[in-house]
């Protein structure tokens, strides 16, 4: 079997996030407008602001990967490195987790790899029976 990577690991995570924000939202049933429609001229649809494009839903397999995804998030120790994970997965630029953790950004980036390696080192070894590679 293929080992897990740091790089692998991080784009899982990024794409757990891009499924987590493409699921449908969770709206309540039962609530409806009486009201009309309305009716729009062509010169009003012109002047509207361009929303952007929505994705539809993510694929079955998309959301399997994201839910085994997310649970390696309990595979690091601490509350600290699991947001900074999290962070950096949803591309939140490095200043303001700097702010967040309350150190520079070359230390930020070594404690986002260091939680990277813990979790490619536990599934790894979860993945060689316990053995982490050695006969």
């Amino acid at each position: 079997m293929k080992e897990w990577t740091m790089p692998e690991v991080a784009q899982r995570f990024e794409e757990a996030v891009k499924t987590l924000r493409r699921l449908p939202s969770g709206k309540k049933q039962g609530y409806f407008n009486a009201w009309p429609p309305i009716v729009r001229t062509i010169a009003e649809v012109l002047q509207m602001e361009v929303e952007p494009m929505r994705m539809g839903p993510p694929s079955a397999d998309a959301i399997s990967r994201m839910e085994e995804t997310i649970q390696w998030i309990f595979l690091l120790d601490t509350e600290e490195e699991r947001r900074l994970i999290w962070l950096r997965a949803a591309r939140v630029p490095w200043r303001p987790i700097c702010w967040q953790l309350g150190c520079g950004r070359t230390t930020a980036y070594h404690l986002w790899r260091i939680a990277l390696l813990k979790i490619v080192t536990r599934l790894n070894t979860k993945r060689n029976g316990g053995r982490n590679g050695l006969r």
